[in-house]
Formats: structure tokens, sequence, C-alpha cells
């Protein structure tokens, strides 16, 4: 439940986000430059998790991380200045794309991986992946709500947005009552996790490549895609929530479809045959004559894109030791945080210069190199997991 109604707030706020900073007056550049800093912040927060964390219960992690939550949407939705909406992006929890990169996911991850090994984790991830993505779908629907509110009850449309953020504020009070009802577990009966060892070549190779997809999914955040789409074919607020509505139904099916897939073709054959054609979709959509056409190929692209998420996550999981688990979670997660953080600027940089296709082609042609590189990389190692 508190995965689903965290994916529901950042469901709307990705898409929210570029509209509320452009009725504050500001540019394309500072849509990437907020960008970025949650991105940064979030990574930099799930770095001190995996440094620190231990000293504290996950649950009072949980919890922590629920009540900044709500003060973000509430400082988000006061404050109107450049320079203290970049401190909230960066400390807070706003998340501008498509998937959760909070400080939650780690911690989950560990847990879920202790529940279920085998082709049984497959399942258990790609059930998580699928209520996020399915919550988020909801969430960019009702992020027609803003101009709704200023035709129906008289408020401006810039209160119709602010009025959002207060929701996500109280989403958060929500999350955070919610965990409160978790069990506190005593640590010494815990399993104890164990840092990088026998699979650290592994990780960090991973890791590596990781980086490179998440840097290049930087470049097309929800954010950043909905300000293409207001500028390049000129859609409305709920035009894009619409949209963002029917690609997290398509992505929320692939990752149901992943196991499957996974058991007939194994885990690194379903990151990558699913991932390349899709990025030639974002390509072919960057350079589409006409809006029919580029959303046509988008949903192409959402219907096939968050295969690898689930699997993604079971590969690693099987590659190493269980007592590694956590360890390469957080090792895995914080790189890919940071890969993405450094791209939105660029983007947005793109865009107001008028390049308006580069970051999608960008974007594109970066994850298809990561497709190849990471099938040549661990063709052996896939061999291995799908014999045993």
């Amino acid at each position: 439940m508190g995965r689903a109604l965290r994916a529901f707030a950042d469901g709307y706020v990705a898409v929210l986000l570029p509209a509320y900073l452009l009725a504050l007056g500001f540019g394309q550049l500072d849509v990437g430059y907020l960008s970025t800093a949650t991105l940064a912040g979030s990574a930099l927060a799930t770095l001190a998790v995996g440094a620190v964390g231990h000293r504290w219960s996950q649950r009072r992690l949980l919890l922590s991380a629920a009540l900044l939550m709500a003060v973000t949407g509430l400082s988000f939705a006061g404050i109107s200045s450049f320079w203290p909406l970049l401190v909230i992006a960066f400390v807070g929890t706003l998340n501008p794309s498509s998937g959760d990169v909070s400080v939650f996911l780690p911690l989950e991850h560990a847990h879920l991986a202790q529940a279920a090994s085998g082709d049984a984790s497959t399942v258990v991830f790609a059930r998580y992946s699928l209520i996020g993505s399915l919550s988020a779908a909801v969430g960019a629907l009702v992020a027609g709500i803003p101009p709704w509110l200023a035709a129906w009850t008289g408020l401006s449309f810039l209160d119709g947005l602010r009025a959002m953020f207060v929701l996500y504020g109280l989403i958060g009070g929500s999350v955070w009552l919610l965990y409160r009802t978790l069990p506190t577990v005593d640590a010494r009966t815990a399993s104890p996790p164990a840092p990088l060892g026998p699979s650290r070549g592994i990780v960090l190779r991973l890791a590596a490549l990781f980086s490179v997809d998440a840097f290049a999914g930087g470049l097309v955040v929800n954010s950043l895609l909905t300000l293409w789409l207001f500028e390049r074919f000129g859609l409305s607020l709920a035009q894009a929530g619409a949209f963002f509505f029917w690609t997290g139904l398509l992505s929320a099916g692939s990752q149901l479809a992943a196991p499957a897939v996974a058991r007939k073709v194994g885990l690194l054959n379903t990151m990558v045959f699913t991932h390349i054609p899709a990025n030639v979709c974002l390509i072919f959509a960057s350079l589409a004559p006409s809006v029919e056409v580029a959303l046509t190929l988008l949903f192409v692209r959402s219907a096939l894109s968050q295969m690898d998420v689930p699997t993604r996550t079971a590969y690693v999981m099987a590659v190493v030791t269980p007592a590694e688990r956590t360890a390469a979670a957080s090792f895995t997660a914080v790189p890919r945080s940071l890969a993405s953080a450094a791209s939105p600027t660029l983007a947005g940089a793109l865009l107001a210069a008028g390049l308006l296709s580069a970051p999608l082609v960008a974007c594109g042609a970066l994850k298809i190199a990561y497709d190849l590189a990471l099938l040549v990389s661990f063709r052996r190692l896939n061999v291995l997991i799908n014999r045993e």
C-alpha cells in the first residue's frame, strides 16, 4: 500500500512539475536544474542509508522518509522562489522520473529478495513494479485536475497546481501513518547483511553498465518528456496526463509479462531484447512528423521498455550470494541514481536551445549501447544462471 500511495503521488508530480515551474515564470533550463536536484538528493540519501542506515531500524528509516515526503509537498506548495525550491527538491522526495528513485528502494528490494528466490523472485519483483506502475498511471491521469479546478471553482491555475502539492504532502502523511503499523524487527534475530565479497567484481561491472542506462534515462525523465510534449506538439496538461496514464498501463502490462518471458529466454535476454526495440521507437518518436506518429511510437516503447525493471533486479539478486544482497541492491542503486541526476540539466539545456529531438535521440542511442555491452559482458554468466 505504501508503494502504491507513493507511486500515485509521483505519477502526477512528474507531469505537474514542469507546468508548475513554467507557471511560476521559470524556463526549460530551470526544469532541468530542479530535476537534477531531486535525483541527486535521492541518490545521496540512498548512499547515506547504505553507509549508516544499519544504526537504525528499517521501520524508523521508512517513517523518517514518509515524514520528509509530507514536508516536501507542503513546502513546495508554499514557496515561489527558485533557490528555496531547488533546496527543497534536493533535500526532499520529489520524483520527476517514471521509476522509484527514493531511499525506500534498496530497503524494499532486499526484503523482497529474502522473501523469494529463483523464478519466484522475478514474480515478486514484477508484482512490486506492477503496483508502482499502475498507481503512477492513475496519478498521471489526475494531473488534469488543476485546469478543472480553475474552470469550476474560480481558483487560479497556479493555485490549482499548489493544491496538488498539498495533496502530495497529505499522501506523505498517510504513508507515515501506514508505516507506523509495521512491526519492529529485532536486529539480533535477523540475518546480518554482509559487505560485497565474492560477487564484488560482478556487481562493479553491473553498476557501471546500469549507470550508463540511468544517465540515458535521465535525459527523458517524465518531467522533461512532458516538457517536450508541451514544446513540440503543444499538448495540454490534461492530454499529457492522459498520455502518461496509458503509458503507465502499458508499462505495468510489460512488467507483468516479464516473468513469463524470462522463464522462456532468461533474465538477461529479456532485459536486452525488449529494451533495444523500445529505444529504437524512442529515437523514431523524436523525429516523428506528427503527434499521432510520435505518441504511437512512445506507446510501443512503453509496452517494451519496462520489462527489464523486475528482471534486472532479479538478475542482480541471482548473481550474488544471499548475504550480499542488501549491499548489492544499494551498490547498484546509488550509481544509477547519481548517473540519472547528471543528465536532466543537460536535457533542459538542449530543450532551451531549441534542440528538441536531441535528448530523445541521445537517450535511445546510449541505451542501445548499454544493452549491447550488457549482453556481451554477461552472456556466459547468463548461461550459468539459466542452467541452475
